[in-house]
């Protein structure tokens, strides 16, 4: 799934392509997204205008300018392209945006079909369940409070920093490359984890989502951003998909082991499991 250093290339890319674009026709190739809206919302959307996208964890919000928001979500393997207007649709397609007047085309494609697309009043969005109940922004949160949050709960981390209601936008792969950076192994009860190190975490998280926004995100399976490049932050992963690979700290052999119903790729000797 697309994590949060790949959403906010796109959301940068849509930034750059479509805000001020007017929508022409919209086709749809998803009877799911349909049955997720109301009646009627193809039909809103002709003519309308892209005027503000927003990123919150790992949604897209696209404000158009009537007062609603298209409220996107990628789920495992979808892509927003920006490309130039291609009359047949790809097999994988859900959506295509015909833009008015500059003979391109915003697709929403997803070979699984998991994606999600709905059109919610921009003043009822912040309110609706999967977005109202998200935890703080992982590069928003301050060391202090963040500190707090983890010390106030006991849990193993790695669930913790998966679990969006918690804290919002990371995935596998950068809880991973994280927790090995900051030298916690992902079975470490929260609750028991110094404050120096859990600020620690906090450093090395925000360093690394960082470095994956300059590098537009990682592509280890079919990440694209919206002209269909794919990110470069996979040059630098150290733990995430290196299973049985060395260490390039200390030279032990790179685990994975399943913690809860997620995998967790760590090293042995830098990242000590938690005491029994």
């Amino acid at each position: 799934m697309p994590e949060l250093p790949e959403v906010e290339t796109i959301v940068r890319g849509l930034r750059r392509t479509i805000i001020g674009q007017t929508i022409e026709t919209v086709r749809l190739f998803s009877p799911k997204i349909d049955q997720d809206n109301h009646p009627g919302w193809l039909k809103r959307l002709r003519g309308k205008t892209f005027l503000e996208i927003h990123r919150r964890g790992k949604n897209i919000l696209i404000n158009l300018d009537d007062g609603y928001t298209l409220w996107i979500h990628l789920k495992m393997t979808g892509h927003l392209y920006y490309l130039p207007k291609i009359p047949a649709a790809d097999k994988h397609d859900l959506m295509i945006f015909n833009l008015k007047n500059n003979h391109h085309q915003l697709r929403f494609n997803d070979y699984r079909r998991f994606g999600r697309v709905r059109l919610i009043e921009t003043d009822r969005i912040d309110d609706q369940p999967g977005l109202a109940d998200l935890g703080p922004e992982p590069l928003k949160i301050s060391s202090k409070d963040f500190v707090e949050r983890f010390r106030s709960s006991s849990r193993m981390i790695k669930p913790a920093l998966l679990d969006q209601c918690f804290l919002a936008g990371l995935g596998n792969i950068y809880t991973d490359e994280s927790l090995f950076a900051a030298r916690l192994h992902p079975r470490r009860s929260t609750g028991g984890i110094s404050r120096h190190k859990l600020a620690e975490l906090h450093a090395a998280i925000q360093e690394i989502l960082r470095k994956a926004i300059r590098l537009m995100g990682t592509s280890v399976d079919s990440f694209a951003g919206v002209f269909g490049r794919p990110g470069g932050y996979q040059k630098y992963l150290v733990v995430y998909g290196r299973e049985k690979e060395p260490c390039r700290r200390c030279g032990a052999t790179i685990r994975r082991e399943k913690i809860g119903s997620r995998s967790a790729h760590f090293c042995p000797r830098c990242q000590r499991p938690p005491r029994r």
